[in-house]
């Protein structure tokens, strides 16, 4: 069934839309990821144009995040001291990138920006996946298991000042760390429509050394606020959300939300 979207100005097949946001849904109730990254260059190869498929995307991803944060505050897996602290940062970053789209969007060049940032964010995370898996294959060959990973925050995280506690991460650190982190996904929140998850859930493990049960259910925490943030700003500034859009992906990806989130309490 084809139906017409007012901004992007085209049709596209509604079921296709659906099944493509839930199942953004269904991998950003399992790892904690917004699912943005998949979801803007999926409807860009559809044939969306990048400023609407970005605007659009922020929208779908905060209903995501919305079904994927009750489940895993159900199970007590959300840091609320440690997610405030990154939504802070997030919307001040937020507010930086609608600044930086308008910009690049004055002098025309925002379609090529978004294209080029996706294309080395992508090879970015394929290259480390792959890694990652060669030497677990390796391991399996050779009968030598990878070393466990120790839990610990980086070096540089360690040497910034004003410690506190966030107790449902074990860790004692300064809160600087998270809210440059929060900044930072901000700013790729409005920029490419994300929300910032495939960042912020190896940055809490790798950088932060939060404990592994709220790193999830603390990145959606994260994801959520600022995603409604960026949605809203892109509404007002760049009006390039297209509501027909966005309500096609958030009705499979709350559903697909709810199913990560079972499947990935079974797991661990």
């Amino acid at each position: 069934m084809d139906i017409y979207l007012p901004i992007a100005n085209l049709s596209v097949n509604a079921l296709v839309i659906v099944l493509l946001g839930g199942g953004v849904g269904l991998l950003s109730g399992m790892f904690g990821v917004g699912g943005g990254f998949l979801t803007t260059p999926l409807l860009i190869v559809y044939g969306i144009p990048p400023t609407v498929a970005a605007a659009s995307a922020a929208s779908q991803v905060t209903g995501a995040s919305v079904s994927g944060v009750f489940a895993h505050l159900q199970r007590k897996g959300v840091d609320l001291k440690m997610g405030g602290v990154l939504v802070a940062g997030g919307i001040v970053g937020s507010l930086v990138g609608a600044w930086l789209f308008k910009l690049l969007q004055a002098i025309g060049q925002i379609d090529t920006v978004i294209a080029v940032i996706y294309v080395l964010l992508l090879g970015f995370i394929g290259t480390t996946m792959g890694r990652e898996s060669w030497a677990a294959i390796k391991a399996r060959r050779t009968g030598i298991p990878v070393p466990a990973r120790k839990r610990r925050h980086h070096p540089l995280v360690a040497a910034l000042p004003l410690r506190t506690r966030f107790y449902r991460s074990g860790l004692y650190i300064s809160p600087l760390a998270p809210l440059l982190l929060g900044f930072f996904v901000g700013i790729l929140t409005i920029l490419l429509g994300v929300g910032g998850g495939f960042v912020l859930v190896p940055a809490m493990l790798y950088l932060l050394g939060m404990a592994t049960q709220v790193v999830v259910g603390t990145s959606l925490f994260q994801t959520l606020f600022v995603t409604a943030v960026a949605t809203m700003v892109h509404a007002l500034t760049t009006k390039a959300v297209d509501i027909v859009l966005a309500a096609l992906l958030l009705l499979g990806s709350v559903v697909g939300a709810q199913l990560g989130a079972r499947f990935a309490s079974r797991v661990r």
